[in-house]
């Protein structure tokens, strides 16, 4: 016996395809994620030394201009190495320097200072090293805030790239909190500060071959009146 298929049943349809794993994501976000775990394991087994809150300020503000300079190293190591990965995993490691500042701040304005404003506010205008953290905390915020695509469509992308180019005066501001704040005793500042200049030269190498390219695409420009 013949069986009818009705005209109007549904097509069957193919298997759909297994997203493979995109394992340069996760394994970024586990290591953005990781100093907060240890931090957090230390204080769960009271190992954070005689000063703790002071020993988790100073942490969450080294692990904020890591995380920093880790998400401004993403395009320079598209540029020197061509690899794609970088790209993807930016905007999260971006989040969690954002997220890590936050920390920071909480941690220097709530349990450092008792949410103390008026304390907080002399601090930000009297001493250098609080200012241009400070300044650096305000931009990262306005860059998260503007994170989304939809901020980004309503902007426009031409000015939100404008917008988010002011990534590195976030990190300069954040070497600069770093160095003033322990005053040349201690080398890793300096080495940050090695790192930063390190990519910022990539980024403008990578600027110059850029506007080389266009320039040799777009051919010789003619002069009026040179013909």
């Amino acid at each position: 016996m013949a069986v009818q298929v009705r005209e109007d049943s549904p097509a069957p349809r193919a298997p759909a395809k297994k997203k493979k794993a995109d394992w340069p994501w996760r394994l970024s976000f586990a290591a953005c994620a990781a100093p907060l775990f240890w931090l957090a394991g230390r204080a769960l087994r009271a190992d954070l030394g005689a000063d703790p809150v002071a020993e988790v300020l100073n942490r969450l503000g080294l692990y904020t201009l890591s995380v920093l300079l880790a998400s401004m190293a993403c395009t320079p190591l598209q540029i020197a190495f061509g690899w794609k990965w970088p790209l993807r995993v930016r905007r999260m490691v971006g989040l969690w320097a954002f997220a890590y500042a936050v920390l920071h701040f909480f941690t220097y304005a709530g349990i450092d200072q008792g949410l103390a404003f008026a304390e907080i506010w002399k601090d930000v205008l009297k001493r250098n090293f609080i200012t241009a953290g400070f300044a650096a905390f305000l931009i990262l915020l306005a860059l998260a805030v503007t994170t989304p695509a939809a901020i980004m469509r309503r902007l426009g992308y031409r000015r939100w790239k404008r917008l988010h180019r002011l990534v590195y005066a976030a990190g300069v501001l954040g070497c600069i909190h770093f160095l003033w704040r322990f005053k040349l005793k201690e080398p890793q500042p300096k080495a940050y500060l090695a790192v930063l200049a390190l990519l910022l030269l990539v980024r403008a190498v990578g600027w110059v071959r850029g506007r080389a390219a266009s320039r040799a695409r777009e051919g010789p420009r003619v002069r009026p009146g040179s013909v």
